[in-house]
């Protein structure tokens, strides 16, 4: 594979991959988004969280954790679990292994919105997503994306970058 850039414009078969990504990736946010709102009042973000947490052994990940796993800023992460706290869904509390770490853990009425919203996800992600797949390209489709997004995951944010100073 060719790691260097490649000059010119898009062909029209990576033109028409990019813009068929974009937009199921779009459509199938938007009722997923839906379909969380309206089964348990959480935003996606919300959701991934509760999620994360849900899959851990002792449903507890330390912030930092949460936060390379959420494609999500710290400002924003911290704000979103604040919201999940105060709906009582999730605690927070000093790292065993480092007190300046912060836990977030899952709480029993966090589980319960889980539950609540988990049926009508799957719902959703089989018949917009899944349905029309063959197994073998829901499993070529895992492949390709997962090494695009470990690819994306290797290349710095923007945000990482210095910024130039503005000339006052």
């Amino acid at each position: 594979m060719d790691d260097h850039a490649h000059p010119g414009p898009l062909r029209p078969d990576e033109l028409g991959a990019y813009f068929a990504l974009i937009e199921v990736s779009s459509l199938l946010r938007h009722t997923v988004e839906q379909q969380l709102r309206d089964a348990g009042d959480l935003s996606y973000v919300q959701f991934q969280l509760l999620a994360t947490l849900g899959d851990a052994a002792d449903g507890s990940r330390r912030m930092t954790d949460l936060a390379d796993g959420v494609v999500y800023s710290r400002s924003g992460l911290t704000y979103q679990v604040g919201l999940l706290e105060q709906a009582g869904l999730v605690t927070r509390g000093p790292s065993p292994e480092d007190d300046r770490g912060v836990t977030v853990t899952i709480t029993d009425a966090g589980r319960d919105v889980l539950a609540a919203v988990f049926p009508g996800h799957v719902a959703v992600l089989r018949q917009l997503f899944l349905d029309p797949l063959a197994p073998e390209d829901v499993a070529g489709l895992a492949r390709t994306l997962g090494v695009v997004r470990d690819h994306m995951r290797t290349v710095p944010p923007r945000s990482a970058k210095p910024r130039r100073k503005r000339s006052t």
